[in-house]
């Protein structure tokens, strides 16, 4: 037996007062009616109905169970309208993983923005530097950063894209002198980024082809703020994206290297699980940060173009 279906009966018919009434509400038979209060009945081993030939009336359990009912089938009702509207409205709890350095930089103020603008969405940003499983922790949307949109049965949006340059002190420079060209970098201490989104060799185009250096092991961290700390103290040049590296060269801690050798970028994603019955939450987020990222990484890649950030020598 259909028991949410015999509850809505049963209140259905003491609200119209006889089985005839409800049957014509729920375009049923009286019969039907009928027998299905019976085995509602028979179902809990309790009588709910007085019936006579002129009117119905409630027992005192039927007058207990039809305050459950109501109760019951009202919450079914809110449930039901919460989850069919969950694609109409963002509420709710969205949790989000990001790369620490694009989460401090980047997506924490620009969370903030997206609240004010849909105040019934509660956001749980989680920054690490491991490439999390989005089932398996229970995540609504991974922020990534990538060469090329993730092999993955994920659906993935792009929303911008990240350039890395190589940075280095004032200091580091006035005591070991400017590297000029990519391969001038292998006299030179270099420090490497441990970093997922990052390999282990610095690769740059040079006339047509790729020229590529290895980053010594003097100096090691997985986080690119950390690095940027390291390089502003002396300890060598490093490699950081732009959204790293911009603050550090305005500040005047770190010039730019080699800015006529570009690069691979890198592009940052968006992944979450399907298209179909998406929730609103995530809708919304992405396409917030598809309209907000490209802006903030515009700022960024302004400060790596302006020769007044770039090493001496670099600018001619």
């Amino acid at each position: 037996m259909d028991m949410l279906h015999a509850m809505r009966v049963f209140v259905r018919v003491v609200d119209a007062g006889s089985f005839t009434a409800a049957a014509q509400q729920t375009e049923t038979s009286t019969a039907q009616v009928s027998r299905l209060v019976s085995d509602l009945e028979n179902q809990l081993h309790a009588r709910l109905l007085h019936r006579t030939t002129r009117r119905l009336a409630l027992t005192e359990t039927g007058e207990r169970f039809l305050a459950q009912c109501r109760q019951i089938l009202e919450q079914v009702e809110y449930a039901r309208a919460e989850a069919s509207g969950a694609h109409l409205t963002p509420r709710g709890r969205l949790r989000v993983h990001a790369l620490t350095g694009l989460g401090i930089q980047l997506l924490a103020t620009l969370a903030g923005r997206y609240h004010e603008r849909y105040p019934e969405v509660t956001m749980d940003l989680v920054l690490s530097q491991r490439q999390p499983d989005l089932l398996e922790d229970n995540l609504d949307v991974v922020i990534t950063l990538s060469h090329e949109l993730p092999d993955s049965e994920l659906i993935a949006q792009t929303l911008g894209t990240v350039f890395h340059v190589v940075c280095a002190s004032p200091l580091y420079l006035a005591q070991h002198g400017v590297p000029t060209v990519p391969v001038d970098l292998q006299a030179h201490r270099c420090l490497r980024l441990a970093d997922p989104a990052f390999t282990d060799t610095w690769s740059f185009l040079v006339d047509g082809g790729e020229q590529s250096i290895t980053p010594g092991d003097s100096f090691r961290v997985n986080v690119a703020e950390a690095m940027s700390s390291a390089a502003e103290a002396g300890m060598g040049i490093c490699l950081l994206p732009d959204y790293v590296a911009a603050p550090a060269l305005q500040r005047g801690s770190l010039v730019r290297l080699l800015p006529h050798f570009r690069l691979p970028e890198k592009h940052i994603h968006a992944l979450y699980p399907s298209r179909r019955f998406l929730d609103a939450k995530v809708k919304t987020w992405v396409d917030f940060l598809k309209q907000e990222l490209p802006q903030a990484l515009t700022g960024y890649h302004e400060v790596l173009q302006n020769r007044e950030y770039w090493a001496r020598g670099d600018d001619e």
